[in-house]
Parts: structure tokens; C-alpha cells; sequence
């Protein structure tokens, strides 16, 4: 089973061009469903899929959790059955548990001009951690774009960063001015620290900086500021795009930006724009008030 894994593994890396992270929450997903099932590919039948989700949610399991999981079961036995290893792909008769509908959250204007001014003085780090909070409410990076950039890939000039998104799809992207000044103020601690690596942003050791590094850069300053919800890097990028909604931005350049394929994937802010206008309405006007009494 674990020469069909690898080469399903291989398919995505270089056929869909899925992360190293992606690949490994895909490792791990089929680990956990072969480890529950104990049987092989081919003698995978409807009830053992169906056995499996409902071992998931009664073992206390988030439904998003096992969605995904379930999603990566189909992916691999689809794969299996095109490439010719199992006759039939039972998983894809098996319903997605239904999930509860969630709106991204995202900071105020206040409270992210705030979480941008945290990194204080100069030096190396306080340089570099103001412009990764700068870029990422400037242009609604994914933290794996942000980690992913090159010193190249920015062009200080113009005013644009080169992003290699999901499917190794690349776009341009505009650069905010604070967050152009913040990166061109790092970029001169970054020479002084005489590393020679790709990377825009780096590490203490001068190698490129993780996905992880970075959400706990942006947990350690909204810390700083009173700020105690949950809080990453993908809180900036629906900031990012919250805002911009607010502020009348097209619906269809804002997925553009966000580099979403699909316009309903950015549908979802228009919910949460909603949300925002209805709160307002409620806090400002009068006969809203009155019938709150």
C-alpha cells in the first residue's frame, strides 16, 4: 500500500503542484484511514468508508477534519481506479458530513493598524517581522506565499510582488506603500546580514523563514496589543480582504488578489460584509435602537 501512497503523493507534487504541507496532511489522512481499516486498496467496499467517517465524528473529531479526510480518501482511490490498480472507487458514494457555516474572522481597521506598528526599533528582526505583518494586510498573502517569496519576486519600484499560489499558479499583486517602505527598511538589515539565500525573509540562521515561524510572529504582536482570539496568518489575508470589500472593491478583483479559482470560494466575504453593515446599522441607527428596547 505504501508504493501506491507514494506515487498518489508524486502525482500531486509534481501533476497539481501541492505543498510540502498538503502532501504531508495527505500522508497523514490515508496513514490514519488504512491503520483504521486494515484492508487493502482493492478490497475497500462502501461500508468501510462509511464505517471509518462515523468512527471519526463519534470519536469526537472535527466535521472539517473529517471532510478533508474523507475527500483525500476519494482523491486517492480515484487516482487508484484511473491508474488502474482497483475496479470501482467506493468513496465517492459516501455524502460529506454536513458542516456548520463559518465567516472568516478579521480585525478592525484599529486593531490592525495597531498589530502593524508592534515591531518596534531597528535591527534584523524587528525590521523583518514589521514587513511580513506590513505584506500580509497589504496584499492578502497565504502564509505559504509569503514564506515562498524570493528577493526577486519583489519589485520595489513598481510596487508589486510576484506570488506563486496554489498550483504553483503565479500572479502579480499590488504592495501597499507602508508595507513597500517597511520591506525596503528590512531589505537593508537583510544585506547587512550577509546571507546568500533566495529568500526575502530569513531566519536566525539566514535560511528561508517557515509557515510556522511566521504564525508565531503574528500571535506574539497580537498578544502584544490585548488581542486574545485565535489569530494567524490567514486572519491578516481576510482583513486584507474584508477591508477591501468594505471599501467597495469589486468582488472580482478581490479574487483576483486573493488568487481564488473559483468567484464562489470569494463569495464568502460578501456574507461577512453583510454582517459588518447590519452591525453598524444596528450601533447607528435610530429606529434600530428603538426597536432593540
Amino acid at each position: 500500500m505504501n508504493t501506491h501512497i507514494d506515487k498518489f503523493l508524486r502525482y500531486l507534487e509534481v501533476e497539481k503542484g501541492a505543498s510540502p504541507h498538503t502532501l504531508r496532511a495527505y500522508r497523514e489522512d490515508l496513514d490514519i484511514f488504512f491503520d483504521y481499516i486494515k484492508l487493502k486498496a482493492s478490497a475497500i467496499e462502501l461500508n468501510d468508508i462509511r464505517g471509518f467517517v462515523a468512527d471519526q465524528i463519534n470519536a469526537g473529531h472535527k466535521k472539517t477534519t473529517v471532510s478533508r479526510r474523507l475527500a483525500t480518501i476519494r482523491s486517492f482511490l480515484k487516482f487508484l481506479y484511473r491508474e488502474g490498480y482497483i475496479k470501482n472507487n467506493p468513496a465517492r458514494l459516501v455524502p460529506t458530513p454536513k458542516l456548520p457555516k463559518t465567516l472568516p474572522k478579521f480585525l478592525s481597521v484599529d486593531d490592525v493598524f495597531s498589530l502593524v506598528e508592534q515591531p518596534g526599533g531597528t535591527g534584523f528582526f524587528p525590521t523583518r517581522d514589521k514587513a511580513i505583518l506590513e505584506l500580509l494586510y497589504s496584499s492578502g498573502l497565504r502564509v505559504s506565499e509569503l514564506t515562498g517569496l524570493d528577493a526577486d519576486d519583489i519589485n520595489l519600484r513598481e510596487a508589486l510582488v510576484k506570488v506563486k499560489g496554489k498550483g504553483k499558479k503565479e500572479r502579480m499583486v499590488p504592495v501597499g506603500k507602508k508595507a513597500i517602505e517597511a520591506i525596503k527598511t528590512y531589505m537593508v538589515e537583510r544585506v547587512l546580514f550577509k546571507k546568500k539565500e533566495a529568500a526575502i525573509f530569513l531566519n536566525r540562521n539566514g535560511t528561508r523563514l517557515t509557515d510556522r515561524s511566521v504564525r508565531r510572529i503574528v500571535i506574539k504582536y497580537a498578544r502584544s496589543i490585548g488581542y486574545e482570539g485565535r489569530i494567524g496568518p490567514h486572519t491578516l489575508r481576510h482583513t486584507f480582504a474584508s477591508h477591501l470589500l468594505q471599501d467597495g472593491a469589486d468582488l472580482r478583483v478581490i479574487q483576483e488578489l486573493l488568487g481564488h479559482s473559483s468567484l464562489s470560494t470569494t463569495q464568502k466575504y460578501t456574507h461577512l460584509d453583510i454582517t459588518h453593515l447590519m452591525d453598524t446599522y444596528d450601533k447607528a441607527h435610530p429606529l434600530a435602537k428603538d426597536e432593540k428596547k
